[in-house]
């Protein structure tokens, strides 16, 4: 319960990854809001505490501001603030129009950065931090999702040029996830056979869980990383496993035990 008294803001806190970050921070004792344009199905609770929901539309500055005047005023601070709202549709580029890819822009980089400049004067006053959720998608080419891997890129530069201009007030750190076992892991990996196929290319065997993502979240958050900031940590089980490794697997001779 190291982070008892300290208040904490997860955008798209809803469900999936913002979920897990959400009852992360619960667990370690912080007092948490979550935010997105519609209530989530369920409460968001952990450890017998419970996360405020507040509707917001992250594409409307002044909503935004007053916003996080509001849970200033509540808490009568902002520690942390967690950029996770994101996401896109499987697109190549030449099957949506410019204003659709310009969307999705948007939603994973210009609204994290609405976000943060207004958070700062309350982040800065509790000497507070920002943390960026990006994807493995911003470095490494991502057909299908070309929008979203461009703007995860420019996040990950977004957060490192936030650490300088914004210190020594405020860190800033992204976390750099891979693959994570959601809600919606059945519209991209099909049941649950194609999702364990899935995670069988990673090195670790599996996808990530929610939760594990918010230990990563609440670890960057906590006074022991204190020294961390303009940092990208990659939670993403060791990534893709090689093509090269997994045939070698495969056709592994047998031992003779010696």
């Amino acid at each position: 319960m190291e982070l008892t008294g300290k208040a904490v803001v997860v955008t798209g806190g809803t469900r999936g990854v913002g979920a897990g970050i959400a009852k992360a921070f619960l667990r370690a004792g912080a007092d948490v809001v979550v935010c997105a344009r519609r209530p989530p199905g369920t409460a968001i609770a952990c450890a017998g505490r419970t996360a405020r929901f507040c509707p917001l539309d992250l594409r409307e500055p002044a909503a935004v501001q007053d916003f996080f005047a509001e849970v200033a005023a509540a808490y009568g601070r902002l520690d942390v603030l967690v950029n996770n709202a994101g996401g896109t549709p499987h697109r190549l580029l030449d099957e949506g129009e410019a204003e659709r890819h310009a969307r999705v822009v948007a939603l994973n980089l210009v609204a994290p950065l609405t976000a943060s400049l207004a958070a700062r004067p309350y982040l800065r006053d509790a000497r507070g931090s920002i943390l960026m959720i990006g994807s493995v998608s911003g470095t490494r080419p991502s057909p299908g999702t070309a929008a979203y891997g461009a703007a995860k890129a420019g996040l990950e530069n977004l957060a490192r040029s936030m650490a300088v201009e914004w210190a020594p007030e405020i860190r800033v750190n992204t976390l750099v996830l891979g693959m994570v076992r959601t809600e919606l892991s059945a519209l991209h990996y099909g049941d649950a056979d194609g999702v364990a196929r899935v995670g069988r290319t990673v090195p670790l065997g599996r996808l990530a869980e929610p939760e594990e993502i918010g230990a990563a979240a609440v670890f960057l958050a906590r006074p022991d990383a204190s020294y961390v900031s303009g940092a990208s940590l990659l939670v993403h089980g060791g990534g893709e496993r090689p093509a090269f490794l997994a045939a070698a697997t495969v056709n592994k001779p047998e031992r003779n035990g010696r």
